[in-house]
């Protein structure tokens, strides 16, 4: 064998190893487990970035948005703190659990969480990142975990103020004024034992209104009904105190004699005492009011007042508006039915007339007539748009469908729209009775001699019968005198005869 057939020999026993051994590999390969991917879950802040002073308590919230392809559910947030020191953990461990829940997170939707952390007394660190993580059902690890930054405000010592200097609240007490914001109007305060400020970082706490209820849910005019404001003290350090509240509501009519508030409370006084509300806490004050009855449908604007003081006394003056929409009821009338004829054969017309008289003082808007009942076609009539103090016209043809035992119900449903679309409804009832059509045929006898019934309505059949006897009798009785007047005559006659051929057959004889 020559050198180069044995290099062959080598290189084709290598590849034939090598073809046995690759499908193998192969095999294991795809035999081998694949990692499971996780499902892709972003965490996000809501907001800027915050920024703690010391002991200030404050909340993040943070925003799950599930890009899995797949609904998530028993979505568990939690900060990480287990791959930190004690030390280097920025805020203070309470009993409080940090973790919050959320029931389940579709695909492509965006839920938020909230934690309240109060930052620990000490920390020197200018900023911090807090890993927060997102647990699902059925896992026990992490499916994500991303960083939020947070940052820790230097401690600064700031000198006391000399007797008269009160330079470090110029910003705040010189105008006597802080900026509002949505519906609530700017505060003013006064008095207080630090030259105008009414906290020790110099802000002032702010009460908003974050909304009203009101029972019933609908105000109607002339009614009365109970209004329920919800309150809210931004502030997250300061309590506030001694609340005096005070309702203005707009003054309603032309006339002098009648113009009164929109609004009075059923008690006469339109003032509200409550005794405070915590740093950043919450509460409600409550009044019932009566709403004029002549107001017209839309929205009335009360004004509120507020005068409270902070844990310092200082003299704080806010105000806010609401609207309460009124609502007005509908009222109308209908006059008399006028319908002729009051019976009408099966195919037969009549007319019903009535007006429809506005007295209330809405428009009643798309107004509609529909009549329905035993023997007639149902049948829809459109009156349109009906002004406050106006008449509208209700005139349609009803049409006998089916024979009524005698009168039978017939009810007009009126259907009309308010402002907002909604469709109400009222109804009126009167009667009519339907017969049965009669055919030119029924005026005539049978071959039998015997009159066919007429319907259960006028007897128009019998009084046709009764005049044709009659017609009968009468021409019976011409006939028979006309006879009997024949007869005489030819009577006379043979007698005439008779008395002519005797005087001849006298005369003939010798």
């Amino acid at each position: 064998m020559t050198k180069s057939r044995r290099v062959m020999a080598v290189i084709v026993a290598a590849l034939l190893i090598v073809a046995m051994i690759l499908p193998g590999l192969v095999v294991k390969a795809e035999a081998a487990e694949k990692p499971k991917e996780k499902p892709k879950v972003e965490i996000s802040l809501v907001g800027d970035i915050q920024m703690f002073e010391a002991g200030e308590t404050k909340t993040l919230t943070l925003q799950i948005t599930n890009k899995s392809g797949q609904e998530l559910k028993n979505v568990e947030v939690a900060p990480d703190m287990s791959e930190k020191k004690a030390g280097d953990w920025p805020f203070v461990k309470d009993w409080k659990q940090y973790s919050e829940k959320i029931d389940s997170v579709a695909d492509g939707e965006s839920k938020s969480v909230s934690f309240d952390f109060t930052r620990r007394e000490g920390t020197k660190k200018s900023s911090y990142t807090i890993p927060f993580s997102v647990y699902v059902q059925g896992s026990d690890d992490a499916i994500v975990t991303d960083p939020i930054f947070v940052y820790a405000k230097n401690e600064t010592v700031t000198p006391d103020p000399t007797p008269g200097d009160n330079s470090q609240n110029q910003g705040d007490a010189g105008n006597g004024s802080a900026a509002g914001s949505g519906s609530d109007s700017a505060v003013a305060y006064s008095g207080g034992g630090d030259g105008g400020s009414s906290s020790e970082s110099g802000s002032v706490p702010r009460v908003i209104v974050t909304g009203f209820d009101t029972n019933p849910a609908e105000v109607h005019a002339g009614s009365d009904f109970t209004l329920t404001i919800h309150l809210k003290n931004t502030s997250k350090k300061t309590k506030v105190q001694n609340m005096l509240f005070e309702l203005q509501a707009p003054t309603e009519g032309s006339d002098e004699q009648t113009s009164a508030p929109a609004f009075l409370p059923t008690s006469g006084s339109n003032s509200i005492y409550l005794n405070g509300i915590k740093a950043d806490g919450t509460a409600d004050i409550s009044i019932t009011l009566n709403a004029k009855a002549d107001l017209l449908q839309k929205p009335y604007s009360i004004n509120l007042s507020m005068k409270y003081e902070d844990s310092q006394a200082t003299q704080i003056e806010s105000s806010s508006s609401i609207s309460i929409p009124v609502k007005q009821d509908a009222r109308f009338e209908f006059s008399e039915f006028e319908i002729s004829p009051q019976t009408i054969e099966v195919g037969g017309e009549t007319n019903v007339m009535c007006s429809l008289y506005n007295l209330g003082r809405i428009k009643l808007y798309n107004a509609k007539a529909r009549f329905e009942g035993n023997g007639i076609k149902k049948q829809e009539i459109f009156i349109g748009n009906v002004d406050a103090g106006a008449t509208g016209s209700i005139d349609a043809m009803l049409q006998g469908e089916k024979v009524t035992n005698g009168n039978s119900k017939i009810t007009m449903t009126l259907s009309y729209e308010d402002e907002s679309g909604n469709i109400s409804e009222t109804t009126k009832d009167f009667e009519l009775e339907v017969t049965e059509a009669v055919d030119d045929s029924d005026m005539y006898m049978n071959t039998d001699g015997d009159a066919e019934a007429g319907s259960s309505g006028f007897p128009v059949v019998p009084v046709v019968v009764v005049i044709v006897i009659i017609a009968g009798v009468v021409a019976a009785v011409v006939f028979v005198k006309k006879k009997k007047k024949k007869q005489m005559l030819n009577e006379e006659e043979e007698l005439l005869d008779e008395l002519d051929r005797s005087s001849e057959d006298e005369r003939e004889q010798p």
